[in-house]
């Protein structure tokens, strides 16, 4: 399985997880099976709020689940209609978020927990 991680700045496990999907500078990729890392650059990481483009950020790389702070509407949407699950984060590293995703225990997100728009840093304007 591989797991997507938002971060500002890819510091392996030990990156924190951003508040905002689609602002997301970088996002670090977890494959469980190989238990490798791997970072992609944000391609479409300055969209106007609703014009999200997940497959374009994540430079159309396949991904299992995603685990960030927030997300919009329409990217959830997006990503809900590839087979894409979205949690919410719990804590502030992957390593942390990893234990919980582990126990099953990192809420999945739906169009109601969504993000209302862009804050002037980029994360969401809940």
């Amino acid at each position: 399985m591989k797991i997507c991680f938002p971060v500002q700045k890819d510091d392996g496990l030990d990156s924190e997880v951003y508040n905002h999907f689609g602002s997301a500078p970088v996002f670090v990729v977890i494959d469980t099976d190989t238990n490798s890392l791997a970072s992609i650059n944000n391609r479409d990481q300055h969209h106007t709020h609703g014009a999200c483009n997940p497959m374009k950020a994540l430079d159309n790389q396949k991904v299992d689940a995603i685990v960030v702070g927030g997300i919009g509407a329409g990217a959830l949407t997006r990503l809900n209609q590839m087979g894409i699950t979205v949690h919410r984060s719990q804590a502030e590293t992957i390593a942390s978020n990893m234990a919980l995703f582990a126990t099953q225990s990192l809420p999945v997100l739906t169009l109601q927990g969504c993000c209302g728009g862009h804050s002037d840093d980029g994360g969401c304007a809940h």
